[in-house]
């Protein structure tokens, strides 16, 4: 008798499964948790980036790399409890609100189903964590991790961010032998994790990914 072969189903999580934006719901705890100063001058800063990303300038990845990393640099010194109730304040606040209840309708066929979801994001690990946990048991995640010392967050990450090309390295080495039966993804950027799957699925794309996915007839689902 032949050995059943494992499936998996990836999905990326903002803009996917969730309309919301990671980055605003962390700038909202903020704000309520006594760093309204901080995010204001972080957003100052940023503002001529922000800009030019809005107008469709510039490297889009790099943008995104360097907001991630001063949006880090604010959580410095909160302890790694405090980073959790980050993530669950903003699935409960910004993330879930938002979701995409067709898209995860889906996912939860294909767990019926037997396959094994892995969700797979930029977003910092303990927001995937609080999303995962609304979706289900055993929901596997490949997030962006935060650096700690001794239990507390330095302000850095502990990795690169798991974007682009780094999460589809993550996603076909986490699948292993497994089938990847399909891959969900909002973005240009997603559209190597995407082409590793057997049915690659474009959700509410954005113009390159929607351009992309026409080409090669890969099925898009509406916002």
């Amino acid at each position: 008798m032949s050995e059943a072969i494992e499936r998996v189903i990836l999905s990326d999580l903002e803009g996917t499964l969730s309309a919301g934006e990671m980055w605003r719901g962390v700038g909202r705890y903020l704000r309520l948790n006594g760093q309204a100063g901080a995010y204001r001058w972080f957003l100052a800063r940023q503002s001529p980036a922000l800009l030019l990303n809005r107008l469709g300038l510039g490297d889009q990845q790099s943008f995104r790399g360097r907001w991630m990393e001063g949006l880090t640099r604010l959580l410095a010194g909160q302890a790694r409890a405090e980073i959790s109730a980050l993530g669950e304040w903003v699935v409960e606040h910004e993330l879930w609100p938002q979701r995409r209840a067709a898209v995860l309708a889906e996912l939860a066929q294909h767990r019926a189903a037997g396959c094994r979801l892995v969700l797979a994001s930029g977003a910092y690990t303990s927001v995937l964590e609080a999303f995962a946990r609304r979706i289900g048991d055993r929901v596997e995640i490949l997030g962006t991790p935060l650096e700690f010392i001794n239990e507390r967050a330095t302000g850095r990450l502990a990795g690169p961010l798991c974007v682009g090309g780094v999460k589809a390295e993550r996603a076909k080495a986490h699948a292993g032998s497994a089938t990847i039966v399909a891959a969900y993804g909002d973005t240009a950027s997603d559209a190597e994790m995407l082409a590793l799957s057997q049915q690659p699925i474009a959700v509410a794309p954005d113009a390159a990914l929607a351009t992309l996915a026409g080409r090669r007839g890969w099925r898009i689902l509406p916002g």
